[in-house]
């Protein structure tokens, strides 16, 4: 029994270790490089991330947050250039690149940046319009790490499972 025990803990120490060294949650920065919520306060996420399993296919490529009836300003989630300022379909888009390859993008979202511009984490980038979400003002929050589409709130939230661990 206490053979068993040992080989049972063993296992578990080294399942543990594989998550924490492994990294599972590609998508999360370190925490040095934690960003910060794109709408303050904290907002409500209205519809999560839901990547298709397929590039071609439908999904939800990012999160809406809101709700914010009046709209409201939108803040880099952390230091970047901008990339692109303008319309796409019927949408104001704004989208920055925050190095590593990795780029945010919001809609909608107008702004006086223009591409070049540097931001700096939390500065004021665009305010929130209408358009996306049916239910109000919200807004469209999407992050692309090279051209794969990732979770956003995996850079402003641990999104690492819970781990227990047994007692003694």
């Amino acid at each position: 029994m206490v053979l068993l025990k040992l080989a049972a803990s063993t296992i578990l120490t080294i399942v543990v270790l594989g998550v924490v060294l492994g990294g599972t949650v590609s998508s999360s920065p370190t925490p040095e490089a934690r960003w910060q919520w794109p709408l303050s306060p904290k907002p409500a996420v209205l519809r999560t991330f839901d990547p298709p399993d397929k590039p071609w296919l439908s999904g939800h490529r990012g999160v809406d947050l809101g709700p914010a009836p009046d709209g409201g300003p939108v803040t880099a989630p952390s230091d970047g250039v901008v990339t692109f300022a303008g319309v796409v379909v019927d949408r104001p888009v704004l989208t920055i690149d925050h190095g590593g390859d990795v780029r945010s993008s919001f809609e909608p979202v107008t702004s006086d940046l223009k591409p070049g511009d540097t931001v700096r984490k939390g500065q004021m980038v665009g305010m929130m319009e209408p358009g996306h979400c049916w239910s109000g003002i919200c807004l469209h929050w999407g992050v692309r790490r090279g051209d794969e589409y990732v979770n956003p709130l995996s850079f402003v939230a641990d999104m690492r499972p819970s781990i227990l661990l047994p007692l003694g």
